[in-house]
């Protein structure tokens, strides 16, 4: 009699919205088991509510000694994580000149530091099931525009943590993939034309599902190849 695989885990930020949302839905609906970091303890209920059977953990991304500390502990995790989904983000324009050291700050915290110090942390249950990194990344980690130095100073940076991690982890069996999506119609799309003063038109940007089809797909690959980068555009 053949053994039954193990139920794949996916550990997942950025669950409540957007783009983690559309990914957290469509890894549910075909029974996998989810672990997903939440913003603060305001949100665990929701989310809880949202992904029955889920595991879900208050953890505020934007404090480096909260995530340093944080361990799976009594998550179904410990006998290996199946992908890392590092789909949380934060964006605040301004100018060079003008944006503060608290959004510097913040801004590389969560969409930098974070994303290294969970997968530092998980890399073990990583390496147990051969698993899969995947960094969400932007368009703003390719190019840099106006008023986007924060945000694009921390993507060209997570870019390089995901590198220097393919290479790093590759031998232990473990995948890394980052994926580029253009602007997508998300909450925090909807955020960032507010502070352009841009009308927002959420029928004019790729959606969110179909950027978390593309992380899935890195995650289902046959194990003979990595998806090391994937970029998404707006069509057509």
């Amino acid at each position: 009699m053949t053994a039954r695989a193990p139920r794949r885990t996916h550990v997942v930020t950025g669950a409540g919205s957007g783009i983690g949302a559309a990914v957290a839905e469509r890894l549910q609906a075909r029974g996998d088991h989810l672990v997903l970091l939440a913003r603060d303890e305001a949100r665990v209920d929701d989310l809880a509510a949202t992904y029955p059977g889920a595991d879900v953990v208050a953890l505020d991304l934007a404090d480096p000694a909260a995530v340093e500390a944080w361990r799976p502990d009594g998550l179904d995790v410990l006998d290996g994580v199946d992908s890392l989904l590092h789909v949380a983000g934060f964006v605040e324009l301004g100018s060079v000149a003008t944006t503060d050291r608290a959004v510097w700050e913040r801004t590389l915290h969560v969409n930098v530091t974070a994303p290294a110090l969970l997968t530092r942390t998980l890399l073990p249950a990583l390496r147990a099931r051969r698993g899969t990194v995947v960094f969400v990344n932007s368009g703003a980690g390719l190019t840099a525009h106006p008023q986007w130095g924060a945000y694009a100073a921390s993507k060209f940076a997570l870019r390089a943590v995901a590198d220097a991690l393919r290479g790093e982890e590759g031998p232990h069996g473990v995948r890394v993939s980052t994926v580029f999506p253009g602007r997508t119609a998300t909450p925090m799309q909807a955020q960032v034309h507010a502070q352009e003063g841009a009308d927002y038109d959420p029928g004019a940007w790729i959606a969110a599902g179909t950027v978390a089809d593309a992380i899935i797909g890195c995650v289902d690959l046959p194990r003979d190849a990595t998806l090391a980068e994937v970029v998404v555009r707006p069509g057509p």
